[in-house]
C-alpha cells in the first residue's frame, strides 16, 4: 500500500531583497572633503602667521637701519660745526651730503622718492647686511638758505633760526635768548632736524626724525 504524499510543505519566510545604496560611502567622502578643507585652511593660516612675523621682523630691521642714518647725520654735523653750516651742501647722486641750510615752510611727503634725490646715503647707496638702503637729510631750522643766523640776506627778513642757549651762557636779563646778542657769553645753539629713511626687503620703509642742537 502506497503512502500518500503530503501536500503540505513547511512555510518558508520570504527573502527580503536589500539594496546597497552607498550611503556610508557618500558620508565618508563628505567627511574626507571636510577634513581636507580644514587641513588646507590650517596650512594657510600658518603660512599667513609666518609671513606676518617675517614682515614685522623686516620692519623692525628697517627702523634700526634708519637709526643709523640719524647717527650719520649727527656725526656729519659734529665734524662740520662752524661757518660750513651756513651754506647748502647737497646735490643729486650718492656724493650728496644731504645738508640744507634752511627748512621748507611745509614738510614734504617723506614717502615720495623724489624728495630724497639729494639725500645723503650710507654705504654709497648700497644695501647693508639686512638689505636696507639708508638715506638721511639734514635741515637747519632757519627760514633763509645760505644766510648766517640773524643776518639779512637778499632782501629777506632777518634769518631768525630756532636756537637755545645754555643757562650758564646768559649774561643779562630781559634780552632775546634766541639771538646772538652781547647779552650772551656764547652764541646760541642752532637747531637741526635730521630725517632718515630706510628702504628694505618686501618694500618695507621706515622714516625717523630727530631734533638736535649744535653749539658752534
Amino acid at each position: 500500500m502506497k503512502t500518500p504524499r503530503s501536500f503540505f510543505r513547511s512555510a518558508r519566510a520570504p527573502r527580503l531583497q536589500t539594496r546597497q545604496r552607498g550611503t556610508i560611502l557618500i558620508i565618508a567622502l563628505i567627511v574626507l572633503v571636510a577634513m581636507t578643507l580644514a587641513g588646507i585652511a590650517t596650512m594657510r593660516s600658518v603660512d599667513t602667521a609666518t609671513i606676518t612675523a617675517g614682515n614685522i621682523g623686516l620692519r623692525q630691521a628697517s627702523v634700526n637701519a634708519a637709526d643709523q642714518g640719524l647717527q650719520a647725520g649727527v656725526s656729519w654735523l659734529t665734524a662740520n660745526l662752524g661757518p660750513t653750516l651756513i651754506n647748502d651742501n647737497h646735490q643729486p647722486g650718492t656724493a650728496s651730503i644731504g645738508y640744507f641750510s634752511s627748512v621748507p615752510a611745509n614738510d614734504p611727503d617723506w614717502y615720495d622718492p623724489l624728495n630724497w634725490n639729494e639725500a645723503g646715503q650710507l654705504n654709497n647707496g648700497n644695501p647693508d647686511a639686512g638689505g636696507n638702503v639708508v638715506f638721511f637729510l639734514i635741515h637747519r631750522l632757519c627760514p633763509v638758505p645760505n644766510c648766517d643766523t640773524s643776518a639779512t640776506c637778499g632782501g629777506n627778513p632777518p634769518n631768525l633760526c630756532a636756537s637755545t642757549i645754555l643757562t650758564s651762557a646768559l649774561a643779562g636779563e630781559g634780552s632775546d635768548q634766541t639771538r646772538p646778542t652781547d647779552a650772551h657769553s656764547s652764541a646760541p645753539s642752532i637747531h637741526y632736524r635730521i630725517t632718515a629713511k630706510a628702504v628694505g626687503p618686501r618694500n618695507s620703509i621706515s622714516i625717523v626724525q630727530s631734533l638736535v642742537r649744535a653749539f658752534n
